[in-house]
């Protein structure tokens, strides 16, 4: 006589953890399957397995899994901190985007003071060369009345030790 097993699927990670018959009406099967046993491990050594259980039966069975997935996650922050779990975690991380908020804002001015100057600078030259200077040694150097004081004015530097053109 063939015998017949109760055990078409492997118990879920829950009851084999506890070492009992997985039952088709388990309220743990759905959201802890066989191939997942340190995700019930976690939640169980964080929040007992009655307290989950009992969790599970109070709520909504379509708010089941992202209950689950919340305690799993929960659990597994609070075995890497006790103290404070993901409340740490998300701490660290709102530091670290105030931190980068910081960094990007004193980027963005340094790209505006960048901006402004090469404006002010693009300005400048096309100023000068409309007006016949160029820049020499951070000052101007003016052409035209170089070239007026050569020709024109009949003073010259030549040979005069100051620079007042002679006179």
């Amino acid at each position: 006589m063939p015998s017949t097993s109760n055990y078409s699927t492997p118990p879920c990670a829950a009851c084999k953890f506890l070492r009992r018959k997985c039952l088709p009406s388990c309220v743990f099967a759905p959201y802890f399957p066989p191939e997942e046993p340190i995700k019930f491990t976690t939640v169980h050594k964080v929040f007992g397995a009655s307290n989950v259980s009992k969790l599970l039966n109070e709520i909504q069975p379509h708010q089941r899994q992202d209950a689950v997935n919340s305690l799993a996650y929960e659990a597994e922050a609070r075995l890497k901190d006790p103290v404070y779990g993901c409340v740490g975690a998300i701490s660290v991380l709102q530091r670290q985007v105030l931190r980068l908020q910081k960094e990007l804002d004193a980027t963005n001015a340094d790209l505006m003071r960048y901006a402004n100057y090469e404006k002010v600078n693009n300005n400048q030259e096309r100023n000068n060369f409309q007006y016949g200077r160029r820049m020499v040694n951070s000052g101007y150097y003016n052409y035209s009345s170089a070239w007026n004081n050569g020709i024109s004015g009949g003073h010259n530097n030549i040979g005069t030790d100051n620079c007042d053109g002679g006179r």
